[in-house]
């Protein structure tokens, strides 16, 4: 992707999110843009900083440990990991990332909060949920939210701020609305929970069902081929 071609896609992106914003009787500032930049190199995050986009998701430990080297002088990136979290990765996950959205299990929690050093402010957290039901998809049910909820907002290195979900696709609007609404409608209960807790964020949406997604509330969504091209997938 050239350098022009990346501006015009960014400029599209950001375009699509205010109509959708607009659309839904949102406030403009209601929702972030998060880059997925997964298997794109770091000259491409660069040129995308240089344009204005500061919050960049990656799903590769390594890969995104050796662009975070990389990019070390842009110091107002916002690294955000969006993969599967296993133990092995928490440690670099907890020291070199402000946002995990993926986060299931309860142990990894504990990890999380462990590791995470006392020079760093407590690392940002949603809760991945398996809002579609499906038995092959990661994330806790709705059922056994609450309870990973609270003993997550137990943890002072941790600070749960909402969920992620990726729904099951669906081209049809009613069917892209439901499940979004149903994350929505956990999230508020949550809320009703843990009044104390500053839940605020609900990761959600991706290129196929951005205006789904924010109609239904949706803080941060999560676009990766709109923005830098498609993805190289033999990497």
């Amino acid at each position: 992707m050239t350098n022009l071609a990346l501006r015009d896609a960014l400029a599209n992106a950001r375009h699509r999110l205010d109509a959708a914003l607009a659309d839904a009787g949102r406030a403009p500032d209601g929702a972030t843009l998060l880059a997925v930049s997964k298997t794109k190199p770091a000259a491409m995050i660069r040129e995308a900083h240089a344009l204005g986009q500061r919050d960049f998701g990656e799903n590769y430990l390594q890969e995104a440990l050796e662009k975070q080297e990389a990019l070390a002088d842009l110091d107002d990136i916002v690294w955000h990991f969006i993969g599967p979290l296993q133990s092995n990765k928490t440690r670099d996950v907890a020291e070199h990332f402000a946002w995990v959205h993926s986060l299931e299990r309860e142990k990894i929690a504990r990890r999380l909060d462990a590791q995470r050093p006392e020079t760093l402010p407590p690392l940002n957290v949603c809760l991945q949920v398996n809002i579609s039901d499906e038995p092959s998809k990661s994330g806790v049910s709705v059922a056994d939210l609450p309870a990973l909820a609270e003993a997550v907002l137990a943890m002072p290195n941790l600070r749960l701020r909402g969920l992620m979900a990726i729904p099951a696709p669906a081209d049809d609007p009613a069917a892209q609305h439901r499940p979004f609404a149903r994350l929505r409608e956990a999230l508020e209960d949550l809320r009703e929970r843990f009044p104390e807790a500053r839940l605020d964020a609900l990761s959600m949406g991706m290129s196929a069902d951005l205006e789904a997604a924010v109609a239904e509330g949706a803080t941060q969504v999560r676009l990766g081929t709109a923005i830098f091209g498609a993805r190289d997938t033999s990497a």
